[in-house]
């Protein structure tokens, strides 16, 4: 496996970098991890002893947009709960104090702050595409390479017992 740092590779053009992400959970709560995949075949890839699905999944797109600050992303996941994070409900959490229209309090605010400061801090534009997960037609290859490379993770930090944090590169199977 080549190691390498997608920051370090500059998009020189607008066109959009485009990556899957995805999040998976050995349990939930249990060992989580996460991954994007770019189209061409960079990934990265994190993992915490303990988390739920829901961490796992907006963590992937958290990392995703820390490794490609400088340019255009268009996201494919599966995860409608981190699409409406990013977007639906962005506008109306921030102006509530990151409180639901019920007055209650959003969870995992530790990890969607850190999204909402990226998406609003002038970087190039991020579009999110819906997708069916586990798609057995393999519609979506950088859906279910990031989910390999997220199980691959969670598995990692369980036997570690530790956070762990990968970058590399592979071939996206079917694309």
């Amino acid at each position: 496996m080549t190691i390498t740092d997608p920051s370090t590779t500059p998009n020189l053009d607008t066109t959009p970098v485009l990556l899957g992400t995805d999040g998976a959970c050995s349990g939930n709560p249990g060992p989580a991890g996460w991954a994007w995949v770019a189209s061409d075949g960079r990934f990265g890839a994190g993992g915490c002893p303990m988390g739920t699905n829901q961490i796992a999944e907006l963590r992937a797109i958290l990392l995703a947009l820390q490794d490609f600050p400088n340019a255009p992303l268009t996201i494919q996941t599966d995860s409608a709960y981190s699409i409406g994070c990013c977007t639906t409900w962005k506008k109306g959490w921030q102006a509530r104090d990151y409180r639901k229209a019920d007055g209650k309090p959003v969870m995992n605010l530790d990890v969607i702050k850190p999204i909402h400061q990226l998406l609003d801090s002038g970087r190039p534009p991020v579009t999110f595409q819906k997708v069916k997960g586990h798609d057995l037609s393999n519609k979506w290859p950088l859906n279910t390479a990031a989910d390999e490379q997220a199980v691959q993770a969670a598995a990692q930090s369980r036997a570690a017992r530790a956070d762990v944090l990968v970058h590399g590169s592979m071939t996206i199977p079917g694309s």
